[in-house]
């Protein structure tokens, strides 16, 4: 499930894309199929071995634009390994909230950002996290949980403090933020639960599928509840 839109963006094939705190992969994937050339950075080595031998089964299956380029890459949200100016997009989703020193991560991002290029940073929105850490202590306790809930306002002026121009914001995953209610009143760990289970599959159901009146669903809950609350931005020109 893609948290950040690509067209709003501004995605093309052949741009230099960043996915910082890139996890399983999963917008890096996008990028990739969309013909970007694509750096996958995360701290967890396992998972970006993970992520490169996906990518290199998109090759092979032929997924990929032929000039399309994709790698990982093991590093430091707060010391990237990359020059001033390197990327035409960067995307950060669902990785500020986990980070004691955001505002330093996001001078980051700027930097390796050119001038004109843009970039998406997603978090999990106010009202459905905040319910979260209320149902459950544990859901935001664990070790590399969750340290901070933003407001809209909070995370915009991070941002824009550090010299970004806001040009939209959106909500992502409506579906998702009453499964994590779910999950906090029976135990985050308690799987086998029968809601648990059924309210997963629904999810499954929505990936795999896309049945209409899911998309319908999540088109109604998106701006009501939606887990992630996505902002885009761009890196002024240089004057």
């Amino acid at each position: 499930m893609l948290t950040v839109d690509f067209d709003r963006l501004g995605l093309v094939p052949g741009d230099r894309l960043l996915d910082m705190g890139a996890g399983a992969g999963r917008h890096a994937f996008e990028a990739y199929r969309r013909g970007a050339d694509v750096v996958a950075l995360d701290r967890d080595a396992a998972e970006l071995r993970g992520v490169e031998e996906l990518f290199g089964a998109m090759r092979l299956e032929g997924q990929v634009p032929e000039d399309a380029a994709a790698r990982v890459v093991e590093g430091d949200a707060l010391a990237l390994p990359f020059a001033d100016g390197e990327f035409d997009r960067v995307v950060a989703a669902e990785v500020l909230e986990h980070l004691p020193a955001d505002i330093a991560a996001i001078d980051e991002l700027v930097r390796v950002l050119r001038p004109g290029g843009t970039m998406a940073v997603s978090v999990p929105r106010w009202f459905p996290e905040i319910v979260s850490w209320r149902l459950s202590e544990e859901y935001h306790t664990v070790e590399g949980g969750h340290i901070r809930i933003y407001t809209d306002a909070e995370l915009v002026a991070k941002l824009t403090g550090a010299g970004l121009v806001v040009e939209g914001t959106g909500y992502a995953h409506g579906l998702h933020s009453p499964y994590w209610w779910l999950k906090c009143a029976v135990g985050v760990d308690n799987d086998t639960h029968p809601l648990v289970r059924a309210y997963h599959r629904l999810l499954v159901w929505e990936i795999t599928d896309a049945p209409r009146v899911l998309r319908w669903a999540g088109r109604v809950l998106d701006p009501l509840i939606g887990k992630s609350l996505v902002v885009y931005l761009r890196k002024p020109e240089v004057p």
